[in-house]
């Protein structure tokens, strides 16, 4: 089994530094300000030959356990239970502080196996900090620069009687925002065979859940693993790094990501909440169905279609999620009313499902699920091209594409090019001159005869000859 090691310490000793430079990726958020990490945040580390899982922990501070920081202790009490060995940083430039000691007695008396780790001790400046730390009964400091990377082979000495050797990977599997050498689905469905989706039960689906500051997403994830695996409370802008947690619904492996809320882009004023939005972004890319969470008894703000749209645009599957739906007095009414408001206003997402839930009742979840997999399974749809040139055959009888200068645009074949999402090409005459609103008109038919609802459609022209016209080849 593999060791899991936990770094504890005061705010910005930099341990986040040490956990990217573990893990190999710029994952966890890291500022020159203290307090920036809240939640912990696990990762999979190599240090050399040694193969083991880090956590990296909020800074400990003494607070009034109902405050913020009070609730972040926990959360980095929490790590130390988890844990197997305990990375114990300070800042060897600042030397020790009144801080220092109390903390050094709390993972002491864990009895878990403690690696005093002197950070930040490149160059003369740290030598005293080092020998102040001493003082802490902890046995001998290592000296350490995450940020420069000297120390890692004191570092690595000092892991190995606890961490197991394992064997590397050919080939790392990067765990944070999931298996990036996944490929495509097959274009089309070849012919004679059934149509269906591309699908694998036993990799783990990559969900996002995304929203506005205080929607509940953290809550929602925390109901959901039945744990209180994330940090919440009422304050807005809790979360600020993309988290992922494991989950398994109804036998289906799942990686959940819970990610900080993003207001508009003309309120980000500072530098960390601009970095919090681009690791929320690159958790949307990364995931295969984006959960867009709403606070019901506040849905649709402008700053929730910009949401919806953004996930529509990097093409990924779209949930709506109604949250709070616990404090909505006339459910029936106000679900219909948003469905409709829906139709109107995500046209582009057409038939998007819109499931009610509770994040803190624990409410509506199930559904919440069956939705998930069911836009999973539209997403990676594939369709045979005869039943598309079928389908276009009536399509452009009942409503040929209108002429351009005095002569008609001419649209000759159609195929699915990919899935994931669903996209096609187009072949025929003129069709860079197709009017916007016959190409929506072709997509929302293209949704509607194979249904597809509330996925992205891709549509592609390609101008000259039929590539499949099998006499014009021989010709």
């Amino acid at each position: 089994m593999t060791a899991t090691v936990a770094i504890i310490g005061r705010p910005n000793v930099g341990k986040s530094t040490l956990f990217n430079r573990l893990v190999g990726k710029k994952l966890a958020l890291v500022d020159d300000r203290p307090g920036v990490t809240r939640d912990r945040r696990e990762g999979d580390a190599a240090l050399g030959h040694l193969r083991f899982t880090i956590i990296d922990t909020a800074g400990l501070e003494e607070a009034d356990p109902g405050s913020l920081a009070g609730r972040m202790r926990a959360q980095t009490e929490v790590a130390i239970a988890q844990a197997d060995v305990i990375l114990f940083m300070i800042d060897a430039r600042l030397g020790l502080t009144p801080m220092d000691q109390p903390f050094a007695d709390l993972v002491r008396k864990s009895g878990k196996p403690v690696i005093l780790l002197a950070n930040k001790a490149e160059g003369k400046k740290g030598l005293d900090g080092i020998f102040e730390a001493y003082s802490l009964g902890l046995g001998d400091p290592v000296p350490f620069s995450a940020e420069h990377g000297e120390g890692t082979s004191d570092l690595l000495e000092a892991l190995a009687p606890y961490v197991d050797v394992e064997p590397e990977e050919d080939e790392p599997f990067d765990e944070s925002y999931g298996d990036k050498r996944w490929v495509d689905a097959p274009a089309a469905a070849p012919e004679g065979e059934e149509e269906g989706a591309y699908d694998d039960p036993s990799k783990p689906l990559r969900v996002t859940i995304i929203g506005r500051p205080n929607a509940g997403k953290s809550t929602l994830v925390n109901r959901m693993i039945g744990e209180d695996r994330l940090l919440v409370g009422p304050e807005a802008g809790i979360t600020r790094d993309t988290i992922s947690v494991d989950y398994e619904w109804r036998g289906r492996p799942v990686k959940l990501f819970d990610t900080a809320g993003m207001r508009k882009r003309a309120r980000i004023e500072e530098k960390l909440e601009k970095m919090s939005v681009q690791d929320s972004l690159r958790a949307i890319r990364f995931a295969e169905v984006v959960v867009v969470l709403l606070d019901a008894t506040i849905p649709f703000e402008k700053q929730d279609l910009t949401l919806v749209d953004l996930t529509e645009r990097e093409g990924r599957c779209v949930v709506i999620g109604l949250n709070k739906w616990d404090l909505v007095a006339d459910k029936n009414g106000l679900l219909a009313e948003l469905k409709e408001k829906a139709s109107h206003l995500l046209a582009q997402v057409r038939g998007v499902p819109i499931i009610p839930l509770s994040g803190l009742a624990g409410e509506g979840i199930d559904r919440l699920m069956q939705a998930v997999f069911t836009a999973y399974e539209v997403w990676n749809r594939r369709i045979s091209t005869a039943r598309i040139n079928r389908w276009l055959e009536g399509v452009l009888s009942a409503h040929p594409p209108p002429a351009v200068a005095g002569r008609r645009i001419k649209i000759r074949y159609m195929t699915q090019a990919k899935a994931r999402p669903p996209t096609f090409a187009l072949f025929g005459n003129q069709l860079d001159h197709l009017p916007v609103s016959y190409t929506r008109y072709l997509v929302n038919n293209l949704r509607e005869a194979f249904d597809l609802p509330g996925t992205p459609i891709r549509l592609h022209t390609r101008g000259g000859d039929n590539p499949y016209d099998r006499n014009k080849r021989a010709g």
